[in-house]
């Protein structure tokens, strides 16, 4: 039984009413994710890598006086960027000030409108004086009291971090003295963190990839990045954000091994669905509940999660 055919399956366990609401929730859940860091720390290709651009709608900020952020909005999430960061005093006041705007800016719900905050560091670089300032001066002060699930440090170009030296480009992975480099650079970053702001973030160190005519590199340590993505957002959002994301296995097929990502990726999103339908559903009876709950099981699984995830939204967006 292929995936469309399980969640069919399982929807017959839902009367009409239930259907519409849980219709309603999938449809009309949305994510935003605030996307910040300097020129050529490589967010574009971040966006790439984690995301099918080709789908993609771009747009502009409702202010563009004020707001000078790029938007690029997919079926369930919304990325706001902030282009040319450090090209010049001037524009770097207005990306901040955007940034604020945006970060305090509320959802027709009244809750914080910025899901997550993915702050981009170039791992090639020596110096993240900007981003540290950044963080301490711009973001930290205006996440609330949600700030320590919203903030995700994304240290990229990790296969550049000692100036292409160490690499293994034919299994796409840094070999010791590489990894020892960026682990170094993780604690550093953690440790200035929270001396800064008093904050525990783990950052993530990863490379986002490139297609530079016949020559390419595929992504490392995505599907880790993408993972961490997932446990930063509110839970009901986490499976929906997977229908958005790139289908291109490869993509996330290099990681450091240190876990089973896939696994707990499917764990994330099995978990979101089942308490979204919960939630959504409090008057199921437990019946229902448990073989709504039996067919997530079964559908979810590492190798179809973001299938499903997709299949997911396409029958609830007919609806």
């Amino acid at each position: 039984m292929n995936s469309n055919s399980r969640i069919q399956e399982m929807l017959k366990h839902l009367n009409k009413e239930q259907l519409e609401k849980l219709t309603a929730a999938i449809r009309n859940t949305k994510i935003n994710v605030l996307l910040v860091g300097g020129t050529g720390v490589g967010k574009s290709s971040t966006i790439n890598a984690l995301f099918d651009m080709d789908t993609a709608k771009v747009g502009q900020g409702t202010k563009p006086e004020t707001s000078q952020l790029e938007s690029f909005e997919f079926d369930h999430i919304v990325i706001w960027d902030t282009p040319r960061f450090g090209d010049s005093e001037e524009n770097d006041k207005r990306y901040k000030e955007a940034i604020v705007q945006k970060l305090n800016e509320k959802d027709k719900n009244g809750l914080a409108l910025i899901d997550l905050v993915l702050l981009i560091i170039d791992g090639s670089s020596r110096d993240y004086s900007s981003a540290y300032t950044i963080i301490k001066d711009v973001v930290y002060p205006n996440l609330g009291e949600t700030g320590k699930q919203r903030l995700l440090v994304g240290i990229n170009q990790a296969d550049l971090a000692m100036k292409g030296r160490h690499w293994n480009h034919e299994t796409n992975q840094p070999e010791q003295a590489l990894t020892d480099f960026l682990e170094e650079k993780v604690q550093s970053t953690r440790e200035r963190i929270k001396a800064d702001t008093g904050l525990d973030v783990e950052p993530i160190y990863y490379a986002a990839g490139y297609k530079d005519g016949d020559e390419e590199q595929h992504p490392y340590n995505l599907e880790k990045l993408l993972s961490h993505i997932l446990e930063q957002l509110p839970e009901k959002k986490r499976f929906v954000f997977m229908s958005d994301v790139n289908d291109d296995k490869q993509n996330f097929s290099s990681n450091d091994g240190k876990e089973d990502y896939s696994k707990k990726i499917e764990e994330t999103v099995e978990d979101s669905f089942w308490n979204t339908i919960k939630s959504t559903l409090s008057d199921l009876a437990d019946m229902a509940l448990n073989a709504v709950k039996e067919a997530a099981k079964e559908m979810i699984t590492p190798e179809n999660v973001k299938t499903v995830a997709k299949t997911l939204f396409s029958i609830f967006s007919k609806k």
